[in-house]
């Protein structure tokens, strides 16, 4: 099968263009659309039903009313969309498209290269950032073409940029709820950072014109394949998104957290049609070699359900417990047990008042039910409490203070604390006033 025959990104190319409307004969122009599908689907007896369908809802006159070829793209997309979610019909102004500014009526716009877009979206990687608590975090948000052939090609080392970013993680947590898909070859080399080499995971894409694997040409060179991953998904995640999902959950690679996805599993490219209307065909279909199955219809199934919107923090709780688990009791799971502790134990409410005052050149002060830590011009810290005379930075729980009290229970100074075995006394000088 030729790679860009089911690239998921070319339904970007298919986005309502900005124009003046182009009146069609419905009839004729359903009866175009029913050809492409029956063409080009990757399964060719249900692409001949589909085809005929539609041209026998258009002899009943079902679509006569829509001579705006907009409308009718609408109404063709929503009936064939329930069949295969990759369906949606499209309609382009033959003419360059226009946008109305301040300065000029109507200058032409055009449409921006591919390579272009591809470089203004970072190749899909809209945030790479550690945790705290040693925690990666990569969002992707497209999955764009690698070129196994250039070893220098953009998406490649924006991928492998990431990959190392996150490289010392002790859990890695993608952030895919806004991915809506993207190319197969991004997915593939994702995957392959994850898994033990030789695993048969990947998946295989059936169509007329014969068999493809999504398995990379070529592997991320330093795979992790113990290291906890993480997915984050919603109804907004969709095909190659979900591809990669799928495959790492049916490796048991992967945990998935947030919503059912859109459940889009068929890839596909636009077939022209007539009178400035195009349909994306679904042109393959994947089988997971674990599975024996794919997504299509009923989206990836999270094993953590939760709202799209509480997915990362009950993705990073998770991804703690497993670095906790892993690293133990000792030193080099501090770092993480300490985040742990800090987002999760609530303790009793407790008086602030014997904290105020003067500390070495930093000040405390007491807000609501937490406390002010403000060190010079250094930018404050807001601590809340965690237990005894032991309090958490809010915004890096990997921090911490602990007071210190003498025989009799006075506050006489506070120790700043890290995982690391590092402690900073200061001595208390005054009450704040």
């Amino acid at each position: 099968m030729r790679r860009n025959a089911f690239a998921f990104i070319i339904a970007l190319a298919l986005a309502p263009a900005l124009s003046q409307a182009q009146t069609v004969a419905p009839r004729t122009a359903v009866g175009s659309v029913g050809e492409a599908i029956a063409d080009t689907y990757f399964d060719a007896s249900r692409g001949a039903e589909i085809a005929a369908d539609l041209e026998t809802a258009a002899a009943r006159g079902e679509f006569d009313a829509l001579t705006d070829a907009r409308d009718l793209a609408e109404e063709l997309t929503r009936r064939l969309r329930p069949l295969d979610r990759h369906f949606r019909v499209n309609w382009a102004a033959p003419a360059p498209l226009t946008h109305p500014t301040s300065g000029d009526a109507s200058p032409q716009v055009e449409r921006l290269p591919f390579r272009e877009i591809a470089r203004k979206a970072n190749y899909g990687f809209s945030q790479v950032q550690v945790l705290p608590g040693n925690v990666g975090l990569i969002t992707l948000d497209r999955f764009f073409p690698i070129d196994f052939a250039d070893p220098r090609t953009p998406a490649r080392l924006t991928a492998d940029a990431a990959l190392r970013m996150v490289g010392d993680a002790d859990a890695v947590i993608i952030d895919l709820r806004d991915n809506g898909g993207g190319d197969p070859t991004m997915v593939g080399y994702l995957a392959s950072a994850f898994l033990p080499a030789g695993l048969d995971a990947y998946n295989v894409f059936r169509s007329r014109d014969g068999v493809e694997r999504e398995a990379p040409l070529q592997t991320y060179p330093e795979p992790r394949p113990q290291t906890p991953v993480f997915i984050l998904v919603s109804g907004r995640t969709g095909s190659a998104a979900e591809g990669l999902s799928y495959t790492l959950q049916a490796a048991g690679r992967a945990v998935i957290v947030g919503e059912p996805t859109r459940g889009a599993a068929n890839p596909g490219g636009p077939v022209d049609a007539s009178d400035g209307l195009s349909v994306f065909v679904p042109t393959g279909s994947p089988r997971n070699p674990i599975t024996g199955s794919n997504w299509e219809g009923t989206g990836v199934k999270p094993d953590v359900e939760v709202p799209a919107s509480q997915a990362l923090d009950a993705a990073w709780r998770r991804a703690l417990e497993a670095a906790v688990a892993t690293l133990g009791p000792g030193a080099s799971g501090a770092e993480a047990r300490w985040t742990l502790e800090s987002l999760t134990v609530q303790p009793a409410a407790m008086s602030l008042a014997d904290y105020p005052g003067h500390y070495g050149g930093a000040i405390v002060t007491a807000a609501d039910a937490a406390l002010n830590y403000q060190d010079g011009r250094r930018p404050a810290r807001m601590m809340k409490p965690i237990g005894p005379d032991l309090f958490s930075d809010i915004e890096n729980p990997t921090r911490r203070i602990r007071f210190v009290r003498d025989a009799a229970g006075q506050v006489i100074a506070l120790e700043l604390l890290d995982p690391y075995g590092d402690v900073n006394r200061r001595r208390r000088d005054t009450p704040a006033a």
